[in-house]
């Protein structure tokens, strides 16, 4: 490799482009990597971390409520958008610096720039450098989708604005059925805002399991939360005071802001892959294989601008398994099955595994073992809210296929769970695990009696 500047090149500085970086750095090899924004990426900057800390900040309305009825007198409570903000900068700035740090400490030079290829194995740098590598990594992550255009967008916000505002907004209309849609009408709900969302489909969060996504809507609407589905925002009017998201069915909504949460896009735009002879997929994220080497022998890929499953501890472990594979002879493929996944919602949905639909679709017996109840908490607090609980186990094997919960903690226990269901654990593996009481986890391992049982060749 001693034709080239450096060993590796990686484009993007968030969580997949630096732990490739350090990765491959540990192995021995001369790294550079270049971001043109801010070292950390999506995650770190405007996504997973921010987004956790106002979702943080949200349920402290709620906890307020629901100290009255354990005997806590708690005097009117006062937010501050500004503080809040302030202090999640400042979070956010150390993150930034930690990032720096590591790669630094592990020899790898950061280009504070855009780069873009020009060939396989050449990079330009915004100002006029190139630069020679054996291997690039491209790793530039996703980039907010506002869909069709429609007149007054240049009015409408997404979750990277959503993270800047210098004003609360009172009211927000919210045009989204995903994560980031429902997970930002539950910050904004709990932080004392207005809130519609509005989808186009039949009910939100689609691919999550349908008891899910009816409970989930349920919640919501129990907290305040308007969800209109079956329509879409089709403009947005602006005048001196507020904004009017106009509906497709005729309504219109005033609105402080009006926010497009409707997915994230590959950010893959002017990059130079096409002229280096990189290959879109049909999914828009660049082609690559198992091992994430795209179209070109030299470029590999990783994270959300491959567009397979993106979410951060993906991208660190396809850019992890990048280098082991390239530079440290230990070929390694990223197993993108069971992936656990988690909405931070009001309230928490956490899932692992085949929906019910999808293991019908696929197993020749489905049992459904589901617990739905009121949590103990909520017996003194007031709060009229259940939780769900959901087990799918293949009918013949007897092996747990599916785990899905929504309720406090949903993220936490669906870790766990995850690890049971990575392992090819049986539903008579859960019931011999002792129940830990009282706690909302322990309906997990004692769900006896079957909800539903189907057999696929009796449906078809």
């Amino acid at each position: 490799m001693s034709d080239f500047d450096v060993d590796l090149f990686v484009i993007g500085g968030g969580s997949g482009g630096v732990r490739a970086a350090r990765i491959a750095a540990q192995h021995g090899a001369r790294v550079a990597l270049a971001e043109e924004y801010r070292l950390g990426g999506t995650c770190v900057i405007r996504g997973c971390v921010p987004k956790k800390l106002l979702v943080y900040a949200s349920r402290f309305h709620g906890d307020f409520e629901d100290a009255a009825g354990f005997g806590w007198s708690v005097p009117h409570a006062k937010f501050d958008w500004k503080t809040l903000i302030a202090n999640k900068d400042k979070e956010i700035a150390r993150l930034e610096t930690v990032y720096g740090s590591l790669l630094e400490k592990s020899a790898v030079k950061v280009f504070k720039s855009r780069a873009t290829l020009v060939d396989g194995h050449t990079v330009q740098i915004a100002g006029g450098d190139r630069v020679r590598a054996a291997y690039v990594l491209v790793s530039t992550g996703g980039t907010p989708s506002y869909g069709d255009k429609i007149p007054g967008i240049e009015h409408a916000i997404s979750s990277n604005e959503a993270f800047h505002l210098t004003e609360f907004p009172h009211r927000i209309v919210i045009q989204g059925g995903g994560y980031i849609a429902i997970e930002f009408a539950g910050i904004f709900a709990g932080l004392g805002s207005q809130v519609t969302v509005v989808y186009r489909g039949e009910t939100i969060l689609r691919g999550f399991d349908d008891e899910v996504r009816q409970h989930v809507r349920m919640e919501m609407e129990k907290h305040g939360i308007r969800v209109v589905t079956g329509r879409t925002i089709t403009a947005i009017e602006h005048s001196t005071s507020h904004y009017l998201a106009k509906l497709s069915d005729g309504n219109h909504i005033p609105a402080d802001k009006v926010m497009f949460a409707t997915g994230r896009v590959p950010n893959v735009a002017k990059l130079g892959l096409a002229e280096a002879g990189v290959e879109i997929a049909k999914n828009g994220g660049v082609a690559v294989d198992e091992y994430s080497r795209t179209t070109v022998s030299s470029v590999y890929a990783v994270g959300d601008v491959t567009n397979r499953v993106n979410l951060t501890p993906v991208a660190i472990r396809e850019g992890h398994a990048f280098a082991d594979s390239v530079f440290g002879g230990k070929p390694t493929i990223v197993d993108h099955a069971n992936v656990p996944t988690a909405v931070f919602s009001e309230p928490e949905v956490g899932v692992v595994g085949l929906t019910e639909a999808q293991a019908r679709a696929r197993l020749a017996q489905t049992d459904i073992y589901k617990s739905m109840f009121r949590p103990l908490k909520a017996t003194l607090s007031g709060r009229d809210t259940t939780v769900l609980l959901k087990l799918i186990v293949d009918g013949q094997t007897d092996r747990v296929v599916g785990c899905h919960i929504v309720g406090e903690g949903a993220a936490e226990m669906v870790q766990l769970a995850a690890v049971a269901v990575k392992m090819r654990a049986t539903k008579a593996d859960f019931d011999a695990t002792m129940a830990l009481h009282p706690t909302i986890a322990e309906e997990l391992v004692t769900m006896r009696t079957r909800s539903a049982s189907y057999a696929r060749e009796a449906a078809e």
